[in-house]
């Protein structure tokens, strides 16, 4: 952990450097190891509303990033692909006071996304009013405590700045990365997972985190969040 809280500073000093090259592309050698893009930064196609064909008109292309305009008329937008093991690579920039989230495991068993799929939260920290912070594993796993600051540990940039995170979801280990910097692992199979479910306010669900594939979602309802360069690959079990 230390190594971690050591380089946040250079990470916010320096900045962050996409894994892609141009915007909403794939090199050859990432097409080569797998890589798949799930915007092209043009379109909204590969997308739609939770449960429904169609998309709101909330959700819309603005300069090649998916942006959720209107949160008041835009709902949850999922992939049509259903994923069980991957990396996923995206870069997200948030409204002033916005809380967003990416959802995986998504199934149609319940009304909503979040009842299903464990939420990976987005949020400007200082002005979003959720306790939960951005790159968290919503109510289930946090960072630890930075030293300097005695709060959890924060890489995330300024609202209206671009961030990039790495989510890695596998049957071994599970991990969250914001802006270069390792928040957390954790294992979705394990006793400790579930013990964690249990005492959340997701023990009450029960079809929550109980499938391993399922639709990765992008909330929309709770303020202005952009997205781009959101790339995955699957890996094997």
């Amino acid at each position: 952990m230390k190594l971690q809280i050591a380089s946040l500073a250079c990470v916010i000093a320096l900045g962050v450097t996409s894994a892609f090259g141009a915007d909403n592309s794939l090199t050859p050698t990432q097409k080569k190891d797998g890589w798949k893009l799930l915007f092209n930064g043009k379109t909204l196609r590969g997308w739609n509303n939770f449960k429904s064909k169609d998309i709101k008109p909330g959700w819309k292309v603005i300069d090649g990033a998916l942006v959720c305009e209107d949160p008041h008329n835009a709902g949850d937008l999922c992939t049509e692909d259903e994923y069980d093991w991957f990396e996923l690579e995206f870069d997200f920039k948030m409204g002033e006071g916005a809380n967003s989230g990416v959802i995986f495991h998504v199934t149609e068993k319940e009304g909503a996304v979040w009842a299903t799929g464990p939420e990976i939260q987005l949020e400007d920290n200082p002005k979003a009013a959720d306790p939960q912070k951005c790159g968290w594993l919503y109510q289930l796993y946090k960072p630890e405590d930075d030293p300097k600051t005695g709060k959890p540990l924060d890489a995330t940039k300024p609202a209206g700045e671009w961030n990039h995170m790495r989510i890695v979801i596998s049957p071994e280990k599970c991990e969250h990365i914001v802006n270069g910097v390792k928040y957390f692992e954790y294992d979705i199979t394990s006793d400790d997972f579930k013990e964690r479910v249990k005492k959340s306010k997701f023990g009450s669900m029960p079809n929550f985190a109980k499938s391993d594939k399922g639709f990765i979602a992008l909330q929309g309802d709770h303020g202005q969040v952009s997205f781009k360069n959101i790339m995955i690959k699957k890996l094997k079990k």
